[in-house]
């Protein structure tokens, strides 16, 4: 009987539309019942045999693939998946995907879209407020029994009436500014180029932009011109009391000059919710209260966690179909 059952099983499997999924996702694991009754989903992790092998196993079938930010797809990958002719990502951000070698190979490429930007928003929120006010490092305060040891904690700082300097003011940057205004933050913006529908003053430079603020918030895409464009000047320019909050791509910091402006107090704290080589963290910011982190986590809730798998079946039934996709990049 349990043998038949397999065997059914594997005839229903065989009859749906295989996926090659790399990179285990929260997605994946949330809703993957619903999944398998729709697609049936290649998981080289659950599998004992290498990476590459596993792909030349499938590399007849696989027409779709639905890749986290977590794996970078190179030439070496594309190699392997000689029909593969659609890429569904689960990030904003495609520095992950070798985007020529996908056009000239003819592989369409969606990404999330605006799915995430409000729960980003929200969370760069979050951390600059937990910066300013100190909430994660009063929390254990309270917690390690220093309250009643120490008395009063050191006061934090308000957020009102900063001047908040926002780098990239796509969709998720417009989110963050609309917040912050209601905060009543006076707000101006660098970006690739100046936005006619947005009337906040704008920066060309980001050293300028840092100059004129007192936090930076960073929203942009990770690329060859933004990788390490937060530098030391920039963090000098922004000065002693400046706060730096990233929900980009942790490369468009450079750590190591940011853990050495902290130690020095040479700026004054920093909201991360991405790092430069996660999920490898600079342990100089476990000592630190000024230093807020989250574990890549800001596009994560549960609503959104809904929305991405509905947009995945989207995207996946489209492709199937050859209808039109949604958030296409390529």
């Amino acid at each position: 009987m349990a043998k038949q059952e397999s065997s059914q099983k594997k005839k229903i499997a065989d009859d749906l539309p295989t996926v090659l999924v790399l990179g285990p996702h929260s997605v994946v694991e949330a809703y993957e019942k619903q999944f398998s009754e729709k697609f049936h989903f290649l998981k080289p992790w659950e599998s004992s045999i290498p990476l590459h092998q596993f792909l030349s196993t499938h590399a007849g079938s696989v027409q779709a693939g639905f890749f986290s930010a977590v794996r970078r797809i190179t030439s070496d990958i594309l190699n392997n998946l000689p029909e593969l002719r659609f890429i569904m990502t689960t990030s904003v951000g495609l520095d992950h995907i070798d985007l020529h070698e996908c056009k000239r190979r003819g592989i369409k490429v969606a990404n999330v879209g605006t799915i995430f930007s409000e729960d980003v928003a929200d969370m760069a929120v979050g951390l600059l407020i937990d910066v300013l006010r100190r909430v994660s490092a009063a929390n254990r305060f309270v917690k390690d029994g220093l309250w009643h040891q120490q008395g009063d904690y050191p006061l934090g700082h308000k957020l009102g009436g900063k001047r908040v300097g926002i780098v990239g003011m796509g969709r998720i940057g417009l989110d963050v500014a609309k917040r912050l205004n209601a905060f009543g933050c006076i707000i101006s913006y660098t970006s690739r180029n100046k936005k006619p529908h947005v009337t906040f003053p704008f920066f060309p430079d980001i050293q300028e932009l840092a100059a004129n603020c007192e936090i930076l918030v960073i929203c942009c895409a990770l690329t060859d011109q933004t990788h390490h464009m937060i530098n030391k000047r920039v963090m000098l320019a922004l000065g002693n009391g400046g706060i730096i909050v990233n929900l980009a791509r942790g490369a468009i910091i450079n750590e190591k000059e940011l853990v050495d402006c902290l130690l020095k107090g040479e700026i004054a704290g920093a909201g991360l919710d991405v790092f430069e080589n996660e999920p490898d963290v600079p342990e100089e910011f476990f000592q630190l209260d000024n230093v807020v982190m989250t574990p890549h986590h800001a596009v994560m809730t549960e609503e959104s966690l809904r929305d991405l798998y509905e947009l995945v079946v989207r995207n996946l039934d489209a492709f199937f179909s050859n209808k039109p996709l949604m958030f296409e990049v390529v």
